[in-house]
């Protein structure tokens, strides 16, 4: 099965070959990427998450080779979900960092056909010709299906413990920036406290000084 991407941001087209990666989406950009199904009714897979950036939010819109909106939402943090392709075609899946003014967003990207490891593996499977399948054949399949979904499950988790790790230093970052600049405000403050009063002692003693005169 044939699988095709292209990213499209300002008018340039990239071809990509990994069907996980990970871009750098700046303020105020949309970037729109793209899969190509050979066969109607194929289930896709995709998943995305904001590693860094703002608010950790993008708005991000699915559609059809027909122009149809399959899913949509507006400052989502992470998605991940499975629709079917009922189609043959090419189908679109946009992000966008319009509501940014000055923040670029890192978003983690994945996106595969849901069936595709299954399919593969039945067209791989030996001939058996004049004979029944045999059954530890069959074994062999469920223990690789098993196997599939406990590593995806594993992958899964790792994304989502990475997505947590990376907005936490993110956020740790942004508390030591605040309290960097708080400190040099009470600084400031404090000094600014102390000069005022020095002034306002020497005023008290000049006026004394004249009333003693």
């Amino acid at each position: 099965m044939m699988l095709k991407y292209l990213l499209t941001v300002l008018g340039f087209a990239t071809l990509i070959s990994a069907s996980a990666f990970t871009f750098n989406l700046k303020a105020q950009e949309k970037a729109c990427y793209y899969i190509f199904t050979t066969k109607p009714n194929t289930n896709v897979a995709c998943y995305f998450a904001v590693q860094s950036g703002g608010d950790f939010d993008v708005d991000y819109e699915v559609r059809s080779p027909r122009g149809d909106v399959l899913q949509s939402e507006v400052k989502s943090r992470q998605g991940d979900w499975v629709f079917n392709a009922d189609v043959v075609g090419e189908y679109e899946f946009c992000f966008s960092n319009g509501m940014s003014t000055y923040h670029d967003k890192v978003v983690d990207f994945e996106i595969k056909f849901a069936d595709e490891n299954d399919d593969d593996f039945r067209a791989n499977l030996p001939g058996q010709p004049n004979a029944k399948p045999i059954a530890h054949v069959e074994s062999m399949q469920n223990t690789i299906d098993n196997i599939d979904k406990q590593l995806d499950g594993l992958s899964r988790t790792l994304q989502y413990y990475k997505t947590r790790n990376n907005r936490n230093h993110d956020t740790v970052k942004s508390t030591e920036s605040r309290i960097y600049y708080f400190s040099i405000f009470e600084v400031i403050l404090m000094v600014g406290m102390a000069f005022l009063q020095i002034t306002i002692v020497q005023l008290f003693f000049k006026g004394s000084r004249k009333q003693l005169v």
